[in-house]
């Protein structure tokens, strides 16, 4: 019964770790496709004001520069939003680490 349960312990480290895997996948994801969905939108928005796909594209792509530009410039958020991310990573690593701690509880 030992052997079940420290199976049963494993496998739900296992879902933990690939829980918090996708998390970090996402929430970094997230950072890099946000100025690439607002670029896509902006072209979008253009195309429906009239403007053609190519040129709303060339209004588009310098004016959500701009905005990443002054993300970047605005003091500690870029540091912030990072921060957060390998928090993500150390709060991750130490739940998966726990688990560990209680399979060795089972063995013995």
């Amino acid at each position: 019964m030992k052997k079940v349960n420290v199976a049963l312990v494993r496998l739900l480290q296992f879902v933990v770790f690939v829980l918090f895997t996708f998390m970090v996948i996402a929430y970094f994801g997230a950072m890099v496709l946000l100025p690439l969905d607002a670029i896509a939108l902006l072209i979008k928005l253009m195309g429906f004001v009239g403007l053609h796909g190519f040129i709303g594209a060339l209004v588009a792509i310098p004016v959500v520069g701009y905005l990443c530009m002054m993300v970047y410039k605005t003091p500690d958020l870029c540091k912030m939003v990072v921060e957060t991310g390998v928090e993500l990573v150390k709060t991750g690593k130490t739940k998966v680490e726990a688990f560990n701690a209680i399979a060795e509880s089972l063995k013995a």
